[in-house]
């Protein structure tokens, strides 16, 4: 049995309701609840939101006009400076455009990926392939605003080109889908590397912030344990799927029922995927082979 995490899944949700969660930070949820995104993508507004103040937004989130009216309702009255956004999945950044144009701002991420499409129709959370940044942001750039200083910090897994940010002002992490409080975070190849993911979530670890923002789901309000427990997760699983191939090759779709036999089997085709990063990064650091090479229908066994 993998190990428990303290996950977070109490979250009063009220749609298009601005929620002043900290000083400096309010919250509206856009209405696209589901497996992967939980209550609905949530959109986080920077700044104090006084009149004429200087304002940044996250994840303005899917392409929803209802959505998008809450936001402009939201900011009304105060200047939008930067809006940026987390990764190119579908429920993150397609408003990003429509809202950036309607506020006059510029949007800012990392570079988005290869159009790759995803390895299995498993996923609700395919990329955005119309979005363009324009400003590209590659990690450690700085902006700031009216009382608030935003660092874009990279954060590759889940996606290639995940941004987190980090608001200093309150030591707090807006960090997407890399870590989100309700549920494990699925790495899905071709595009998401389970070893950049733990590589991320180590800098994440290193930086021990006060409270961690998903764009889905409540904030992780104590970050120590609650990745020292994501952490433990993941490798446990490793360490499962290594004991699992034991006793003999097997194939991905044979290993998911039994390795994830505590998961909603609706979620099965995704923990497979996930299953599969990990593979891929067991097969680089040679523990493991695969025939004829690292895909997802292979036949898996121990080097």
């Amino acid at each position: 049995m993998v190990g428990v995490i303290p996950f977070v899944r109490d979250l009063e949700v009220d749609y298009g309701r601005v929620d002043a969660v900290s000083p400096l930070i309010r919250r509206v949820i856009a209405a696209n609840p589901g497996p992967f995104t939980f209550t609905g993508t949530g959109t986080y507004i920077v700044g104090r939101g006084a009149p004429g103040a200087g304002v940044a937004v996250i994840d303005p989130g899917p392409p929803d006009q209802t959505h998008l009216a809450a936001l402009l309702a939201a900011v009304e009255g105060q200047s939008v400076s930067h809006v940026l956004v987390t990764h190119t999945h579908r429920d993150h950044s397609p408003l990003a455009r429509p809202f950036a144009d309607a506020v006059g701002a510029p949007v800012l991420a990392a570079r988005p990926p290869a159009r790759i499409a995803h390895a299995s129709g498993a996923l609700d959370e395919d990329d955005d392939e119309a979005f363009v940044p324009d400003t590209i942001l590659t990690g450690g750039e700085v902006v700031t605003g009216d009382g608030w200083t935003i660092e874009a910090m990279a954060t590759p897994g889940h996606a290639s080109n995940h941004m987190a940010f980090v608001l200093r002002e309150e030591n707090a992490l807006f960090s997407g889908d890399h870590v989100m409080g309700w549920s494990t975070t699925v790495v899905a190849p071709p595009d998401g590397d389970m070893a950049a993911y733990m590589a991320s979530l180590e800098a994440v670890i290193a930086r021990r912030f006060a409270t961690i923002w998903p764009t889905h789901g409540a904030p992780v309000t104590d970050p120590e344990p609650f990745l020292a427990a994501y952490r433990a997760h993941r490798l446990e699983r490793e360490a499962q799927i290594l004991a699992h191939l034991s006793g003999g090759p097997q194939r991905i779709m044979e290993m998911t029922p039994a390795l994830y036999a505590a998961v909603d089997s609706r979620l099965w085709p995704a923990a497979g995927l996930t299953l599969w990063a990990h593979l891929i990064a067991l097969e680089r650091a040679g523990r493991v082979r695969a025939e004829p090479g690292p895909e997802v229908d292979a036949v898996w066994r121990l080097s």
